[in-house]
This record gives C-alpha cells, sequence and structure tokens, in this order.
C-alpha cells in the first residue's frame, strides 16, 4: 500500500527557477504528492531563491567559486540535504555534480531537455542543448527524466518525451516547447516514484503496476 504523505523534497538548482516553479504549482494545486522542504542553489543570485522564498520555502545558497576543491562544495551540499532528510532528491537546472552518500540511490531525479543519451553530458544544459540540437539537424528531440548516478545524465531512464524540431526553430522556440515536455514528465515521474511503481534494474527502469491495497484495510 501506498502511503498518502507527500514526499519530502529537496530542489537543487542553479539559474532562474523555472523548474522549481513548476513543481512549486503543481504541489500547490494538489497535483503531485510532495512538499518542499528546502531549496539549495550553487549560485547566491539565482533567481529560483527568490521564487523559493515568496512561497516560504527555505532557501540557501552555496557559491560553487568560494571553494577550492568540489568536495568541499559537495560536502556542505550534502549536509544541507541531510538536515531535512528527504525522501527525495530533485535536481533542477543544476549544473554540477552532486554525489550524496549511497543512502540516496534511487532518491534522486533529474530532467534534461534533450533525448539522453543524445546532446548529454558536462557542458550541455540549458541553450547549449538546443544550440547543438540544431546545429547537428536532429528532426526530434525531446526531455528526459532519469535517475542520477556518479556521472553527468548517464543515470537509468525514468521518462522520455519526444519534441519535433521545425525549419525555422531558434534556440529559444525549440527550448519554450522543450520545457513544456519537462513540465509534463517529471511531475509524472516523481507521482511514479510516490507511488512505488519505479523499479531500477541495471540501466532499466520499469514501470510496474500499482501496488495492490492490504485487503484487511
Amino acid at each position: 500500500m501506498t502511503s498518502t504523505k507527500p514526499l519530502r523534497c529537496v530542489v537543487l538548482l542553479s539559474g532562474s527557477g523555472t523548474t522549481l516553479q513548476n513543481l512549486i504549482d503543481q504541489q500547490e494545486l494538489g497535483q503531485c504528492p510532495i512538499e518542499i522542504v528546502r531549496v539549495i542553489s550553487s549560485h547566491k543570485e539565482a533567481f529560483g531563491l527568490e521564487r523559493a522564498r515568496k512561497h516560504n520555502i527555505p532557501a540557501v545558497a552555496f557559491h560553487r567559486k568560494d571553494y577550492d576543491t568540489w568536495e568541499a562544495f559537495n560536502e556542505d551540499l550534502v549536509r544541507a540535504v541531510d538536515e531535512v532528510k528527504p525522501d527525495l532528491i530533485l535536481l533542477a537546472g543544476f549544473m554540477f555534480l552532486f554525489r550524496p552518500g549511497p543512502e540516496y540511490h534511487g532518491r534522486i531525479m533529474n530532467v534534461h531537455p534533450a533525448l539522453i543519451p543524445a546532446f548529454c553530458g558536462k557542458g550541455m544544459y540549458g541553450h547549449h542543448v538546443h544550440e547543438a540540437v540544431l546545429a547537428y539537424g536532429v528532426k526530434i528531440t525531446g526531455a528526459t527524466v532519469h535517475f542520477v548516478d556518479e556521472g553527468y545524465d548517464t543515470g537509468p531512464i525514468i521518462l522520455q518525451k519526444a519534441v519535433e524540431v521545425y525549419d525555422d526553430d531558434t534556440p529559444e522556440t525549440l527550448a519554450a516547447r522543450v520545457q513544456a515536455a519537462e513540465r509534463e514528465i517529471y511531475p509524472e515521474a516523481i507521482r511514479l516514484f510516490a507511488a512505488n511503481r519505479l523499479r531500477i534494474e541495471g540501466r532499466r527502469v520499469k514501470i510496474v503496476d500499482p501496488p495492490l491495497l492490504d485487503p484487511s484495510m
């Protein structure tokens, strides 16, 4: 039997926080079973921090350039996550590797603005992705939600949604349609997680039938 209690979530971001806003909207409308308990930014001036504070969500920043090493930076991130004991960690335009302990295996998700394994990896974020898609001349791109592992965009894929590339697309017009796909599949992946319907088997994520209700209930 799945719990009706909202998932305690931490959101990590680096920029404007459009993905965060979508998750906040979904939470407030009761369309996604989450409670965002902390927002963490890698940039002190990220507008995502203002979005969080506007909705009374505790927010904190750890500026990467303030740290001599990535290890020290990651250590402070992990400490800030551990303090609130989340059920699920959601990356939302977070531009650095984040590696907590093994206790979070299978409990970290990311959304990427392309169909992984295409146009992904280190340096492939935001408009860099859409510019690369247009430069290569592909006809289909999209959005991917995946679990996070030790690499950039290499974790098991949960959901994908295709987006057609038009001949007259610019990075901005393409980004708008890809972001619409992201807004659809990220909350859906979270709902599946909350319903205990995701099973990681090697590189594959299987979506299983809903658990049967306890007949004694």
